[in-house]
């Protein structure tokens, strides 16, 4: 069995994702391709992969998960979401590294699907927003304590998914910037799913309708509507311009409020991320979806 694991990461699409595979989760299915409810995973999931710090799974252990997990016969492909699988937004930046824990989370559940194909899939967003973003999520009041000693000058997504490749570097790792989520929403979701580019989808423009006006939405349908003939470069170009003309600034423009943070900081950082992406896109075993 092919197990799309779509980790988050926290503040990126806030189950956006997997409430459009869930819309389209009858025609997945006769694609060979699950998308369970997140309640019939996630608790058990997390439970069953923190007992596994007191040793190895039971033998029948991937059995038992499948069988309350899925409903019927196993598929070929099957899609879980959770952006606290590798933690809660308190523990997301620790020890100088986003995610301290997430290697060992995965090499857990590697344990758990010895002889499945994981891949692990990651939506990247600019420090410079994702760490005031995930602070607001954690009950912290204090960003020192929530930084537990991390300097954003220092941290490195292209670290995370190192750690990532050398403890299980076998499972798959599919990556994109959150930041051109809305240029390649459709394509992301064929893409977990594993199906043909061209195969129709429910809510393959569900995020752009929360960015863009409904004049240009309504504009921007008529569009498609005249040119059905377009490949997902051409829809991506196209997406952009309208985004251009027609984009809500109040869902687009990202205000960061931090104590102590300037302006020269926010910069600085958001150039590292910058180049931290360039460093993502030669990093072996890790493909980076881009616009």
């Amino acid at each position: 069995m092919h197990i799309v694991l779509h980790a988050g990461v926290h503040a990126t699409d806030e189950d956006r994702l997997i409430k459009c595979m869930l819309k389209n989760n009858e025609a997945f299915g006769k694609l060979g391709v699950a998308v369970p409810g997140p309640s019939r995973y996630r608790r058990l999931l997390r439970d069953t992969l923190h007992a596994m710090s007191e040793g190895a799974p039971a033998p029948d252990a991937r059995e038992v998960l499948l069988d309350a997990i899925l409903e019927g016969d196993p598929p070929d492909r099957m899609i879980l979401s959770n952006d606290n699988f590798f933690s809660v937004p308190k523990l997301a930046v620790g020890k100088g590294v986003f995610y301290p824990g997430a290697e060992v989370k995965l090499a857990r559940l590697r344990a758990l699907f010895p002889h499945d194909q994981i891949e692990l899939c990651l939506a990247l967003r600019n420090p410079a927003t994702f760490l005031p973003a995930v602070f607001a999520l954690a009950p912290d009041t204090d960003l020192l304590e929530f930084m537990n000693g991390s300097d954003p000058l220092n941290l490195r997504w292209s670290e995370m998914l190192g750690r990532i490749r050398h403890a299980v570097p076998d499972i798959e790792i599919t990556v994109w910037c959150n930041e051109d989520t809305p240029l390649i929403w459709a394509h992301l979701i064929r893409e977990m799913a594993g199906i043909a580019p061209n195969t129709k989808i429910i809510g393959g423009f569900d995020l752009l309708s929360e960015i863009m006006s409904p004049a240009g939405m309504k504009r921007f349908r008529a569009y498609l509507k005249a040119h059905p003939v377009m490949t997902e470069i051409q829809k991506r170009r196209v997406i952009a311009a309208f985004l251009d003309k027609f984009a809500l600034d109040e869902e687009i423009v990202e205000e960061v409020d931090l104590p102590g943070w300037t302006d020269e900081l926010i910069t600085q950082v958001t150039e590292l991320y910058e180049e931290d992406i360039f460093v993502i896109q030669r990093l072996p075993g890790v493909e980076l979806i881009v616009p």
